[in-house]
């Protein structure tokens, strides 16, 4: 089968990049791809057993239709304003046509300079392409929208972070690449036509229902709004922290994008920052929904120009009901209710206070509160706890409120398994098979991406333990 690709950013958003085609690295093999994923896009496997080298996985050949180019945007970086920012490391190579009608963007990262390169090399680290790669295939199979990875080629080629690695490339598959900061950089160089220009464009392309519609800017961004909302509440449920909030790493289309410092939870901390660089904290767990928000204030500025300014706070004011609604959802969902109580968040909210005052594993709780019997006050979640009687007092509570359900332990039992993962992509997980790639062993690289494709099937290996000492003092920043 022939593969198809298009070039709309190119042809219709003339201005809104540079075109240039990728630089190769030093010997560069392909040591992973996403078999899965090819299969859904349709890509014949011989593509990934180039005659030589790493073929375009490795950016050293095009497929026909491929327009190479970078884009350029801005953004605020830890809040404040960075001017312009851009693809500085990576190529949008193409957009896929599939058979639905649907294009995907290709986007190859760690292609070597652009005009937007800054200071930096171009360059990505085999480290960098393998945590990305992990986590975004992770998400993916806990149902969170997320950019998908579809190969890692590693090189010879030396490349220069806190230490000395490989140079690597990654592509990166997502439904568009258009970020909050792509109408920033047109806003704050007075080009408010060429905002107007890329809404028409994103609308026309990924919400063509409103396309002729009068209203459609403000529909467009409701929308905005309510995917954003629902992907950060996602985000919260399962203890993801995204590590650096950028505005140019928001995703129009609500997707998870741009994974670099980011963390799973271990142990409850609330404030938990699982990024080195940010001194203050200002990306921690639990300010990501408030961070969201603010990022959203920054994308509706951009859109004043040609959107009324009370129909963008209008929009805004909607933010905190849709992301609620959703958290509330998913953690009565995790907790085994399925209908609604006035005293179902104090329960919530009483277990988190549990949990942050013994520093108890956040994914370990809830998959084995998933045991729970409703007509049995022993529970094996009470061993997990120093405190005892102040876990026996809650889970009275919690059992009694389960005893108000219409519905049988088995089958609760098994719709909580179903939304409590046993495994998550934990950093000392990714750290231990990147380590072992970087020595050219990529078994376990193969068996995590593996396990990571059922996170909520039962298992009894290491892959659902707590983080050993030295995975608890794992320091991730930018760079990573």
């Amino acid at each position: 089968m022939t593969l198809s690709f298009t070039a709309h950013w190119h042809d219709e958003l003339p201005g809104f990049y540079t075109a240039l085609k990728p630089t190769p690295l030093n010997n560069a093999r392909l040591i992973w791809h996403n078999t899965a994923l090819a299969a859904d896009l349709a890509i014949p496997e011989t593509l990934f057993t180039p005659e030589q080298g790493a073929g375009v996985f490795g950016g050293e050949t095009l497929l026909p239709g491929m327009q190479p180019l970078a884009q350029v945007y801005s953004g605020h970086q830890f809040g404040v304003w960075a001017g312009q920012l851009g693809d500085g490391r990576g190529i949008l190579l193409g957009e896929q046509q599939l058979a639905n009608g649907q294009t995907m963007d290709w986007h190859l990262k760690g292609a070597g300079l652009t005009p937007y390169s800054r200071m930096g090399d171009g360059r990505a680290v085999l480290r960098s392409t393998i945590r990305e790669s992990l986590a975004s295939e992770a998400m993916h199979a806990l149902g969170i929208p997320t950019t998908r990875a579809l190969s890692i080629v590693t090189s010879d080629t030396p490349v220069a972070r806190e230490t000395m690695g490989q140079g690597a490339m990654l592509i990166r598959i997502a439904q568009s690449h258009a970020r909050f900061g792509h109408f920033e950089h047109f806003y704050y160089r007075r080009e408010p036509e060429k905002v107007r220009q890329l809404a028409d464009f994103v609308i026309n392309h990924y919400w063509p229902q409103w396309k002729d519609d009068a209203d459609k800017y403000i529909l467009w961004f409701r929308d905005v709004v309510a995917r954003t909302a629902s992907l950060i509440a996602s985000w919260q449920t399962v203890g993801f922290a995204h590590g650096v909030m950028n505005t140019d790493n928001m995703s129009i289309l609500g997707l998870t994008i741009d994974y670099g410092p980011y963390g799973f939870l271990d142990d409850y901390q609330p404030g938990y920052i699982c990024n080195h660089s940010d001194y203050q904290g200002r990306y921690s767990f639990d300010n990501q929904p408030a961070v969201g928000l603010w990022n959203l204030q920054r994308l509706a500025q951009s859109l004043s120009p040609f959107i009324d300014v009370d129909a963008l706070n209008d929009a805004l004011d909607g933010y905190q009901e849709v992301l609620l609604q959703q958290y509330g959802k998913l953690m009565r969902r995790k907790l085994g209710m399925m209908t609604q109580e006035q005293g179902d968040n104090e329960i919530l909210n009483n277990l988190f206070a549990l949990m942050a005052r013994e520093g108890s594993d956040y994914t370990r709780t809830f998959r084995m509160l998933g045991q729970t019997e409703q007509h049995s006050a022993a529970s094996p979640l009470r061993d997990e706890f120093i405190d005892r009687q102040a876990f026996d007092d809650w889970f009275a509570i919690y059992r009694t409120r389960l005893q108000r359900e219409n519905i049988a332990d088995d089958e609760r039992q098994a719709q909580m398994s179903a939304v409590n993962p046993a495994m998550v992509l934990r950093n000392w997980l990714a750290q231990r098979a990147i380590e072992q790639a970087e020595k050219g062993d990529y078994a376990e690289l193969h068996r995590l991406h593996e396990a990571l494709r059922t996170p909520f099937a039962d298992r009894n290996d290491d892959y659902i333990n707590r983080p050993p000492d030295w995975g608890k003092r794992l320091e991730v920043s930018c760079s990573s």
